[in-house]
């Protein structure tokens, strides 16, 4: 191979914006299906714990929607690579595309159903329930499909700069949707009427953005360059996919199991830490007109994401490139340790702050920090996909993930019981009292197993050895 051939078929992380300024199609096309799902979801996902609440549900029911969550991510992936092997990239995520935005309107007509009850909840809630299973689609079916598309377009010692740009693109949405439920929140307050109306405009903003991804990439992807894996042949395959994984992936797959179960605990309630547990809202130097001098615990939670999402903009590609130099471990290490320990710090924020800083400035440093656990998402990435076989990359790491968030599945459901406590439903005998701070800290003891595990047993993918 020339150097032109080389340099030619190298994965610059730059290049997806390169190409997507210079009106290049397929590159439009992927990029902004991507963009718009990923806003759509991110600025929802984020908020529903305060959207349930204000409905009427409990901590517990929180916690049992994020367990519902997992559910949804363990049995979702291998089916969708699967399709996606199958049938190609291009109608796999158009289908998904379309669920996700149903999804997102059933979130939206939820609140019309708050005064049906249902045994100790309402059918918004139940409605929330629903709406999960198909919102979710495009994020979580479209998994093997996102990741068989890097894999059949880039070079093996290339695949976490490959990941970093289209990452890139992803978690531009992500800092993107944040602001927007920022800027919807700041003129309200935090009564519970106005949260369930801001969040519905919120909801309205994810449909329009959830059409858009669905039509554009479905009218103009060109999927002539769509590789495709043989036909899904049942349970069989699926068992043999999971016996069959690459050895390099064992490791990874036990220390990335135990730091994600860390964080499903304590994930979902983010929003309530800031919103109600600190209730930290942001002083504004000065009076804006239809928001005052001051924007609500709900408005600062989304800069706080948008800060979270900016650190983890600019890290990626630069963590990328220093996967190609000291290897994927360390980095992927990095991100681990990084999920493991925020949860104690968050919880731990004093009231009045640290020093100089303040509540909400200590919220900012650590949001921040909080976004150096993206810096090992492409060389995790990586990590997974490279060892795979062409035409198998969806179905390898469908079967990752599916055994992966199996084991996840609890995680939320106890977060929730040990935030808000159980009691015996027939004599309301108190079981286990509620405690966040127990909560988190017992999330973030499992967090630094896991990544202790990982440094002391992981491997690394010999293309970056």
């Amino acid at each position: 191979m020339s150097l032109e051939d080389s340099q030619a078929d190298a994965a610059d992380p730059l290049d997806a914006w390169r190409q997507f300024f210079a009106l290049e199609r397929d590159v439009i096309v992927l990029s902004l299906a991507m963009f718009a799902f990923s806003l759509s979801f991110q600025m929802t996902s984020r908020y529903m714990a305060e959207y349930m609440v204000a409905l009427g549900a409990t901590g517990v029911a929180v916690g049992l929607f994020g367990t519902a969550g997992n559910v949804i991510s363990a049995v979702y992936p291998y089916p969708g690579g699967a399709i996606s092997d199958r049938i190609g990239s291009r109608y796999a995520l158009t289908a998904f595309g379309l669920l996700a935005t149903i999804g997102f309107g059933v979130w939206l007509a939820a609140p019309l159903l708050a005064d049906v009850a249902v045994g100790p909840t309402n059918l918004a809630i139940v409605g929330i329930f629903l709406g999960l299973i198909l919102a979710q689609a495009w994020k979580s079916f479209g998994l093997g499909a996102t990741y068989a598309i890097v894999k059949q377009a880039v070079p093996p010692s290339q695949l976490a700069a490959g990941f970093a740009s289209t990452e890139s693109f992803r978690r531009t949405a992500f800092l993107v949707g944040p602001l927007i439920a920022a800027i919807v929140f700041a003129p309200f307050t935090s009564a519970s009427d106005e949260v369930i109306f801001a969040f519905q405009v919120i909801l309205v903003v994810a449909v329009a953005f959830g059409i858009f991804g669905t039509l554009v990439q479905h009218r103009l992807y060109d999927s002539s360059d769509d590789s495709f894996g043989k036909e899904f042949e049942g349970v069989s395959q699926l068992l043999a996919d999971l016996r069959n994984l690459p050895d390099p992936l064992r490791p990874l797959l036990v220390g990335d199991t135990l730091v994600r179960f860390a964080n499903g605990m304590v994930y979902v309630f983010f929003v309530l830490v800031v919103t109600d547990f600190l209730a930290v809202g942001l002083a504004l130097p000065t009076s804006v007109p239809g928001v005052g001098d001051s924007l609500s615990p709900q408005a600062y939670f989304g800069l706080l994401l948008s800060l979270e999402m900016a650190v983890a903009l600019l890290v990626m590609i630069p963590a990328a490139k220093a996967a190609e130099r000291v290897g994927l471990k360390p980095v992927v290490a990095l991100g681990f340790l990084v999920y493991a320990v925020f949860p104690i710090m968050l919880i731990s924020v004093p009231e009045g702050g640290v020093g100089a800083l303040s509540t909400a400035g200590v919220l900012a440093v650590l949001f921040a920090f909080s976004g150096l656990r993206f810096a090992g998402l492409p060389a995790h990435k990586a990590l997974i996909v490279g060892p795979a076989e062409m035409g198998a990359g969806g179905r390898v790491s469908g079967a990752y993930y599916l055994l992966r968030n199996v084991i996840v599945i609890p995680s939320a459901a106890l977060g929730g019981f040990l935030w808000a406590g159980l009691s015996n439903p027939l004599t309301g005998e108190t079981i286990l009292a509620g405690d966040p701070v127990l909560a988190f800290t017992i999330a973030t003891v499992i967090g630094l197993v896991g990544t202790g595990y990982f440094l002391v047993f992981g491997e690394e993918f010999e293309a970056y050895a």
